[in-house]
């Protein structure tokens, strides 16, 4: 059989299941990471686990999400992630040191490896020819505990890209170009594996930006080969033994093909408020804009850094516009600062905020009320900002900077010739900023804050489901509509009090009318539409509702990540039969499902009764033998503690 680059990977790495898409697969998990808005749960959830040490070859903990020392739980919360990954054999990324999947690409990523990630952007790493999958962080923990990951086998899909960027458009618009054309929903257990003579035009960066914005396609992830350009790549960061070479087989079989000509791109951008509403810069110039901001873990390299640099040289920012610039990584940071982009992006007047993730999730920088941002970042979800009211485009690091200098949505192909920034031939290459953990942490002392506590306990699967309908949604609820990020994750490690929030932006009496239910016996089900559970892969947007006592999901579409997180903590994914009966519940509408575990156990429909309207609804609950044990068992801390 001639084989894809996923296939290859997959193979090496399959320890149980198939490789048939669709079907259940288990795969040995080389490298861990975490980052310290998702790892406080993993860690506290792989001490409850019992292991002495963690069984992959490596596992990292970052610290780039909750900066702010607002407060002592982000502090106390740092000092918990330092000493456990000394424990339990972890690396430790200090505050400062860069955003995860930077550092990652930078640092650790290897081709043919596999990364299991608690951060729904891990597939950055796939730029690097590895196949990286983001998940919730009880799945991470169980991969550093056991060093596997159970997923569903997924359809390779094959973009082949044809030609090379014109001046002025960038990996970025490739990507809008990808969420154009495929959207940001109905794309669940694809792979995209990227090919054609176009994928040697492309750096290493440039690749780590297309497979960090697949996460917005919803895809289980993507893929480009290892060539000589990661190879050389990986000679600049003094890594150039973890290189192989990795690529399709001539007339390798995929699921699907479709083909992406890059000369007849242009410079694209997402409005608000999807990563998937992709027009032109062209269509849109002239819009005033009142924020720019470069940075996060989609376009914070050298090159996109240095290449704003040299548009902003010698000149200033337009006097209605904040510009922010934020580094990924401290090698990008020393490096820019070395080649004198830091003084022209200072003297331009951008304000340089600390090697974080900090204006992308709402933990810096949120806009002025009904504010037009442009940012290089990722996601551009309602809210998400900090900001309610803002609206928030996502565009490349070349039509930030033109903006920022004109005030308004600028396409930067009519300024000439644009700058050219050739790959270094050798990185600023430090990693003092790493801990390594000691060979033995048995006499390491894991220190705790007042702000954190135990993962919150479930039980199994009860029999019945009496409750009610305590919230319907529409279509695209996101994680961050479910659980609020920004300053609200401080309490990350905190689940009663995090709780308090769940759906504050889309219903503010949604956690007490939740809690009065649970603590009055009654369970609480949530209703959905399409593409219920988009974007983060924080588990905080199911353990935070099973706390509050919701027992069932009914949606028309639930994401991957968050389908995993809702049966790891007990939860059941439901989907409707027929989408039409979606418009036969509503909220406060009262539901029973006689014999609850008794579908689940015989993998049948599950009857939904509505008893206001005296109808029956049809959901579907499709779960491999593993994710029904799990379910039974209440969630895979219960399924763990009872092996």
């Amino acid at each position: 059989m001639k084989r894809s680059v996923a296939r290859k990977i997959l193979e090496a790495h399959r320890v149980g299941g198939s490789l048939t898409p669709g079907e259940a697969l288990t795969i040995r998990i080389d490298q861990t990471l975490t980052q310290d808005a998702t790892g406080t749960m993993a860690y506290l959830e792989l001490e409850a686990i019992g292991i002495k040490r963690v069984a992959t070859e490596l596992s990292v903990s970052y610290v780039d999400h909750n900066m702010l020392q607002e407060g002592f739980e982000n502090a106390d919360d740092h000092r918990y992630l330092q000493t456990v990954a000394a424990k339990y054999g972890v690396h430790f990324s200090r505050p400062g040191n860069g955003i995860c999947h930077q550092v990652h690409l930078e640092r650790f990523a290897a081709p043919g490896k596999t990364l299991l990630g608690s951060d729904s952007h891990t597939p950055t790493s796939g730029g690097m020819g590895m196949l990286a999958i983001g998940a919730g962080g009880l799945d991470v923990a169980v991969a550093m505990a056991k060093a596997e990951f159970a997923l569903t086998a997924p359809r390779v899909l094959r973009v082949v890209l044809a030609g090379e960027l014109p001046e002025w458009v960038s990996a970025k618009d490739i990507i809008l170009e990808m969420l154009r054309r495929l959207t940001t929903k109905g794309n669940v257990g694809t792979l995209v594996e990227y090919a054609g003579p176009g994928v040697k035009t492309l750096s290493v960066p440039e690749r780590a930006t297309i497979t960090n914005m697949g996460a917005e396609l919803g895809v289980t992830t993507s893929l480009f080969p290892s060539d000589e350009v990661t190879r050389a790549f990986l000679a600049a960061q003094e890594r150039e033994d973890a290189w192989v070479e990795l690529r399709a087989d001539e007339g390798a079989e995929y699921d699907d093909t479709i083909e992406l000509d890059l000369s007849k791109l242009e410079p694209l951008i997402a409005t608000p408020h999807s990563p998937g509403n992709v027009s032109t810069v062209a269509e849109l110039a002239g819009a005033p804009v009142d924020q720019v901001c470069i940075g996060s873990c989609t376009n914070s390299s050298y090159a996109d850094l240095m290449t704003a640099a040299a548009m902003l040289k010698g000149k200033t920012v337009h006097p209605g516009v904040s510009l922010m610039v934020a580094p990924g990584s401290r090698q990008v940071l020393r490096m820019i600062s070395a080649s004198g982009g830091l003084s022209s992006l200072i003297e331009s007047g951008a304000r340089i905020a600390e090697c974080a993730c900090g204006f992308c999730i709402g933990l810096r920088q949120a806009p002025r009320t009904e504010a037009t941002s442009l940012r290089t970042s990722n996601r551009n979800f309602l809210g998400r900002s900090g900001t309610g009211s803002a609206n928030v485009y996502l565009v490349s690091p070349q039509v930030a900077a033109a903006a920022a200098l004109a005030g308004c949505i600028s396409d930067p192909r009519p300024l000439g010739a644009p700058p050219v920034v050739e790959p270094p031939t050798r990185f600023a290459v430090d990693d003092r900023m790493i801990i390594v953990p000691p060979k033995d942490g048995s006499k390491v002392e894991v220190l705790r804050g007042p702000n954190i506590g135990d993962p919150p306990k479930s039980e199994p699967l009860k029999a019945e489901l009496a409750g009610t309908v305590a919230i319907k949604l529409g279509d695209k609820i996101t994680t961050d509509h479910i659980m609020p990020a920004g300053v609200r994750m401080k309490y990350r490690s905190n689940v009663p009090k995090y709780a308090e929030f769940v759906f504050e932006a889309v219903d503010p009496e949604f956690s007490k009318r939740a809690a009065a239910n649970r603590d009055a016996g009654i369970d609480n089900v949530i209703v959905a539409g399409a593409s219920y559970g988009q974007g983060s892969s924080r588990e905080h947007a199911a353990i935070c509702p099973m706390y509050l006592g919701v027992r069932l999901v009914a949606a028309k579409s639930i994401e991957r990540i968050h389908r995993s997180n809702l049966i790891n903590f007990g939860i059941v994914p439901a989907t409707f039969a027929d989408e039409k009966d979606y418009d036969r519940l509503d909220a406060g509408d009262d539901v029973t499902v006689a014999d609850l575990r008794g579908c689940i156990e015989a993998g049948r429909d599950v009857v939904l009764v509505n008893r206001t309207r005296g109808e029956e609804v049809r959901l579907v609950c499709e779960l491999t033998d593993g994710e029904r044990e799990t379910l039974l068992a209440g969630g895979t801390l219960n399924l763990l503690r009872a092996s």
